[in-house]
């Protein structure tokens, strides 16, 4: 669970706040999600979007399976997309900017809620028209180190509701269970509690087009 930090704890350190990761953090603090609208701007999303295209052009993908990296299982019934792991080593210059933002959201999160995140993983994800993810956790029985998911949504300007591919995240209230439906529109991210939170991706009627991802702890 993410906490927030007392701020007398920094009057010693070199540490400027950013209102705009303090609104995410209250956000994830209150609600275990946050959804943040223009995090990447227009510009920003068409080089991410356009090098998803190009790399998907080129057969760079792998259809998308459940499980980790150590017992993957392609199952169509559950999930539909396809993705291409994203190495930060070999990045280009789409790549180096998003990895750019979030190392910044990263490192803040890290000296303001001692999250001890040390490593993370994304992948391009394209949904086909017709596909869907089922309700799901994303933590796995043998690998508990996911601590908070991202997703940000890389569609075109003129995405409307209508094409589907919505996010929705269960949680609880009063012990009652809620959802909350969230629209992948370009430039939005999506993050909340890896370990907390289950949630699904409704069937699309045009492509979908993102980056998902973990931010990990040791």
């Amino acid at each position: 669970m993410i906490t927030e930090t007392a701020p007398e704890l920094f009057e010693q350190l070199d540490f400027i706040e950013n209102p705009f990761y303090e609104n995410i953090i209250t956000d994830l603090v209150e609600n275990q999600y946050c959804t943040v609208d223009d995090f990447f701007n227009a510009e920003e999303v068409a080089m991410l979007r356009n090098s998803l295209k190009s790399k998907f052009e080129e057969a760079q993908f792998k259809k998308a399976a459940i499980g980790n990296k150590n017992n993957e299982i392609v199952a169509k019934s559950i999930r539909g997309d396809f993705i291409l792991w994203l190495n930060e080593a070999e990045a280009g210059k789409a790549e180096n900017l998003f990895f750019n933002k979030i190392n910044s959201l990263v490192s803040y999160l890290n000296k303001t809620c001692f999250l001890g995140i040390l490593t993370k993983e994304f992948h391009y994800a394209l949904y086909p028209e017709g596909t869907f993810y089922q309700r799901h956790l994303d933590t796995f029985q043998n690998d508990g180190r996911r601590k908070l998911s991202m997703v940000c949504y890389l569609n075109e300007e003129d995405w409307k509701p209508e094409n589907g591919g919505e996010l929705v995240i269960y949680s609880e209230e009063n012990g009652v269970e809620v959802s909350k439906a969230i629209y992948p529109m370009p430039g939005r991210v999506v993050i909340f509690e890896s370990q907390v939170l289950e949630h699904e991706v409704k069937p699309v009627q045009t492509a979908r087009l993102s980056i998902t991802g973990w931010l990990k702890t040791r």
